[in-house]
């Protein structure tokens, strides 16, 4: 099999890793429908919930795994990457705060967060910069994060299970909290380096 350089896939839509990405946002409305079914008086399918956030974690695995190995990096999976990584952050963080299960103060964490890059990204378009690649900090603290979520919802219970899954979870989340907010700040640091080598050249 012939192995293309990755300049030439840049352009490229259709591929497994881009498809892998779609279809993980696609499960972003189905998670939170099923997880805030209880909430309007449906019935209970954390399990089908849990399930979804399973395989969303899986599949983003998967789709940067696979980009590299068959050199189909794009410019459209750098976008879908990250906003199916974040929407699921936040459509989690709104199922769990509203079934009580997440704290309001955690979520207030990861929303400042989130709000803090919103800004970094519009300082870069406005400047003409595409957003910068996501570095291996952040994807760790996604990983933690989607590790930590399931496991509270799961701990949505009672009995040993539920106690275990409490314990893991919020090692998972506490993890996650701190190293998407260092993820966070090398992102901010990289930007302002981009900026101001900018202002200089000029």
């Amino acid at each position: 099999m012939d192995v293309q350089d990755p300049d030439t896939q840049t352009s490229r839509v259709f591929t497994i890793p881009n498809i892998l990405s779609m279809a993980r946002l696609l499960g972003v409305p189905v998670f939170l429908w099923l997880v805030l079914s209880p909430v309007f008086d449906g019935p209970n399918r954390d399990g089908w919930a849990l399930l979804v956030l399973v395989l969303s974690g899986v599949s983003d695995y998967l789709d940067g795994k696979l980009a590299r190995r068959w050199n189909q990096v794009s410019d459209l999976g750098r976008i879908l990457d990250p906003a199916a990584d974040r929407l699921y952050i936040l459509s989690t963080l709104v199922g769990l705060t509203w079934r009580e299960i997440l704290p309001w103060w955690v979520t207030a964490l990861l929303l400042a967060r989130e709000a803090m890059m919103a800004v970094t990204v519009f300082v870069l378009d406005r400047r003409g910069y595409a957003p910068l690649q996501v570095n291996y900090v952040g994807k760790a603290a996604t990983l933690n994060l989607m590790y930590g979520f399931p496991l509270l919802l799961l701990s949505d219970g009672s009995g040993l299970l539920a106690s275990l899954a409490a314990i893991f979870g919020w090692a998972f989340v506490g993890w996650g909290t701190a190293l998407y907010w260092w993820a966070g700040v090398l992102y901010v640091v990289q930007v302002r380096r981009i900026l101001t080598a900018d202002a200089t050249a000029d």
